[in-house]
């Protein structure tokens, strides 16, 4: 019986992602999903938007090619006041505001859409590619597999504190 090859392992990563995404969208409804708590906490479209951005763009760099958001049109379609190159590290009040929507159509739109190219990507990878050095700016140096682990640890931090979200009481 042969083992589990490393494409394998991060197509399940990746794929748990998508649980937790589709957990938090199932039943939600645009007012709870904007709502931020205490008035000034990460709303949920904001912490589901930030984490398909993070990752669509640190795949789309790891990769070599563009991202979704741009490439396929999204910055427009959300139509945020945002610059299209914004992913949301280091966001003000404002900015995090900036971030709403009133259907989850599209952000389940892009979000599939960064799950596919993200799946594409890993399932083509053998286990002597994730050695790749992909960012010399650290000491050591940052290889393609402690990325794609950094990738998969932020999305399901930002996941789960979306869901944590969810289950808050809403005041008002």
């Amino acid at each position: 019986m042969a083992g589990m090859e490393s494409s394998e392992l991060l197509v399940d990563a990746f794929g748990r992602i998508d649980g937790i995404v589709s957990g938090v969208l199932d039943g939600l409804t645009p007012g709870k999903a904007n709502w931020r708590p205490g008035g000034t906490g990460n709303s949920i479209t904001w912490l589901l938007w930030h984490l398909n951005r993070a990752q669509d763009e640190q795949i789309a760099d790891v990769a070599g090619h563009g991202s979704v958001w741009t490439g396929g049109g999204y910055a427009a379609k959300f139509g945020f006041a945002l610059d299209p190159s914004d992913h949301g590290y280091g966001h003000t009040s404002a900015q995090v505001d900036a971030v709403r929507v009133e259907s989850f159509g599209l952000l389940r739109e892009y979000h599939d859409a960064v799950l596919a190219q993200s799946l594409g990507y890993v399932q083509g990878l053998a286990a002597a590619d994730l050695d790749r050095i992909v960012d010399r700016r650290w000491n050591p140096p940052v290889t393609l597999g402690v990325r794609l682990v950094s990738i998969v640890d932020d999305c399901v931090q930002h996941g789960g504190q979306a869901a944590y979200v969810k289950g808050l009481p809403q005041a008002g």
